[in-house]
């Protein structure tokens, strides 16, 4: 395999890290199970010198009073740590050659994890009843799709048939199984006409609550119920949602539960909030984080991510409810609590504004998270206590970035500027790298991407425009219906003033550079202005009206964000004036396309226009195709690929802001 180097730092710095995820915390509050994963060669005992294969892999750990410690020492993928409600028992999941993951318990007095399902398309989601006489789970169970294998046709029925990271969706959704534990009985539970995204047990163990669509084209236009499933009855649905449903969470007294989700028949452009709602489906329902103008959960960027970050809201009493929050770059924890008037109100528990939690679980009064900042690696924590030491793993200095503001009609938005570190007076190039989403966010999580350019001489220039969550409900409907607007504005304005701001920024070498919607304000500026001597677009989008047919998103994504559709002619013009494509021909600037086969988010038709109109214009381009990679290559691909990703990076950043390659005083044409 290739070692690091710390000299020069390079993409394989990459292989030295391992990712936590899957924090636990035991039923007593006092110990937390977690996933630690890291990257080796496919077959150590066969390595090929000339053809690394490095490949993720798994294993649980515990941290107690007795120190942190490995409880799984497989040689494929352990995960899902799952503790029993009285915390003698830890269920996981094993995934080792072909197949999908499988169930294995684990008892923590000694001895070897046993498994208790061999189903060929694995479990997902796995939960203990309360009174730990069951385990519930997901699984498609050994059902097989051999179509494209025998060459067969594929008969498409269904408005929703692919999707970003599972490719072809099944004929069958997945089904819920019920493990009895005592006695081994695995049985089919329930088996849903659409997919289920998840469920929770109620306190009582009497059955639990689901989360799906009540159709197929339901499903489509991301508008989801809560599903009330008795052990011994069917299933009832409970709300009327019509929107997008993250987590639902049963209150202790079992006769409510909390929604978190957009507002009810809301769209993408709206905050996540909490909901509480009765049980009987009787009533209205009540938000719980009244005048709390952010979204719940995590939205804060990062590439050190690999494997699940839990974040589904805590019941600490019956009436306070522990819950993230993304805030101005930062996530934190937060309360939700009743008063004495019966009123919610809302209030720090856990917020650090210069770090991010992207991870967390609490029981038993005690709290697991993984916690990290700009300059400092995600590590595990339990009750305030650091468990892990990855940052240690780090082959080069973590950089501290500086805030940058700039002034909008909203407020003052804001950014930062990661510098090299050194003594060395010259100039730097500047890169401005704008994030996805648009409705996610720039801040305070470590971004090995980042680290890594600051590390071979870049100053990153990274912000959060109008569109970006953190800053209130009417910071992100600013781009409503207007891509590429007041956004482009926020994004310029940004970067000017880090490039006034800190004088070692070299304004004759720069370059922009983003994924997703960052990628498609890439190709918009790229044809509206020629400031830049380089692009990088990644997974981009460049063609509006063809991405409404393509995406796994497409038949609701415009509706929400632009107030338009592709398929009615009155927004077809609309939607192409916002399309980067029209201004193709405008493009200057030597662009690097890169994206990947399998992604259905934001599908690869796309960067192929974007490539052939370039080609046409005499642009130069390259354009790095990923097999078998999706939406989520950056953050979580296999870690050969994100390490030839880098490599292009690099490349094509070295290429074109090369002293030689520039010219003294680029002029800035902008329409």
């Amino acid at each position: 395999m290739i070692q690091p180097s710390s000299a020069r730092p390079g993409p394989d710095s990459l292989l030295h890290l391992q990712f936590p995820s899957d924090p636990q915390v035991s039923p007593d509050g006092q110990r937390v199970a977690f996933v630690l994963t890291r990257t080796e060669e496919e077959d150590p005992r066969k390595p090929d010198p000339a053809f690394a294969r490095p490949r993720y892999k798994g294993q649980v750990w515990l941290a107690d009073e007795n120190g942190t410690r490995p409880l799984t020492h497989g040689p494929g993928r352990d995960g899902s740590p799952r503790w029993s409600p009285d915390g003698q028992t830890l269920a996981l999941t094993r995934k080792a050659g072909e197949g999908g993951a499988q169930l294995y318990l684990l008892p923590l007095s000694g001895g070897e994890a046993r498994q208790v399902t061999h189903l060929r398309g694995g479990v997902q989601d796995v939960s203990w009843s309360p009174d730990g006489a069951h385990i519930a789970f997901l699984s498609t169970a050994d059902d097989e799709d051999k179509r494209d294998e025998r060459g067969e046709a594929r008969v498409i029925t269904r408005p929703r048939y692919r999707f970003n990271g599972r490719d072809w969706l099944p004929e069958r959704a997945a089904r819920l199984f019920l493990l009895t534990v005592a006695s081994g009985e695995l049985r089919e539970w329930y088996a849903p006409e659409v997919e289920v995204s998840t469920c929770a047990w109620l306190p009582d163990s009497s059955g639990v609550l689901l989360v799906g669509s009540a159709s197929h084209l339901h499903a489509a236009q991301w508008q989801q119920e809560v599903w009330h499933l008795p052990l011994g009855g069917e299933a009832r649905q409970v709300t009327r949602w019509n929107s997008a449903i993250q987590a639902v969470v049963p209150h202790p007294d079992g006769a409510r539960f909390v929604v978190v989700g957009r507002p009810e028949g809301q769209g993408n452009t709206e905050h996540a909030h909490l909901y509480l709602l009765p049980l009987d489906g009787k009533g209205d329902p009540q938000r719980l984080d009244p005048g709390h103008d952010s979204p719940v959960g995590n939205l804060v960027g990062g590439d050190c991510h690999v494997g699940a970050l839990p974040e589904r809201p805590v019941w600490l009493d019956e009436r306070t409810l522990l819950f993230s929050s993304t805030v101005r770059g930062s996530c934190g924890l937060f309360r939700a609590a009743q008063d004495s008037a019966g009123q919610w109100q809302v209030a720090a528990h856990d917020h650090d504004p210069q770090a991010v939690i992207a991870a967390f679980t609490a029981r038993g009064g005690g709290v697991a998270l993984i916690r990290e900042r700009a300059d400092r690696f995600p590590e595990v924590e339990l009750n305030g206590v650091t468990v892990t030491d990855l940052h240690a793993r780090l082959p080069f200095p973590g950089r501290t970035p500086q805030r940058v503001g700039f002034a909008t009609e909203l407020g003052e938005g804001e950014g930062w500027v990661l510098l090299p570190g050194g003594e060395d007076p010259a100039k730097v190039p500047a890169l401005l790298s704008i994030h996805g989403g648009p409705h996610t966010d720039y801040g305070h999580a470590f971004t090995h991407e980042f680290q890594l350019l600051a590390a071979r001489g870049y100053g990153v220039c990274y912000s959060n425009p109008r569109g970006s969550v953190g800053y209130g409900q009417a910071w992100v409907d600013a781009i409503h219906g207007r891509w590429g607007s007041v956004d482009a504005d926020d994004l310029l304005s940004f970067f000017d003033r880090c490039l006034a701001t800190f004088p070692v920024l070299d304004d004759t070498r720069t370059a922009v550079m983003g994924g997703s919607y960052g990628g498609y304000m890439t190709n918009w500026l790229t044809g509206h202005t020629t400031r830049f001597q380089a692009a990088i677009t990644d997974r981009s989008i460049c063609n509006l009206l063809s991405f409404g047919g393509t995406s796994d998103i497409g038949l609701r994504f415009w509706d929400d964000e632009l107030g338009l559709n592709f398929h009615r002619r009155a927004d077809a013009l609309r939607l192409w004036d916002m399309s980067p494509l029209q201004w193709a021909e405008d493009v200057r600037t030597p662009t690097l396309i890169v994206h990947s086969v399998l992604d259905h988010r934001c599908p690869i038709e796309q960067a192929e226009q974007w490539y052939a109109a370039l080609t046409l214009h005499g642009v130069p381009a390259r354009f790095v195709r990923f097999p078998s990679e999706d939406h989520e290559l950056s953050r979580s691909g296999r870690p050969d690929r994100r390490l030839t990703r880098l490599t292009e990076y690099l490349a094509w950043l070295e290429q074109w802001l090369a002293p030689e390659k520039v010219s003294a005083s680029p002029e800035a044409v902008s329409r």
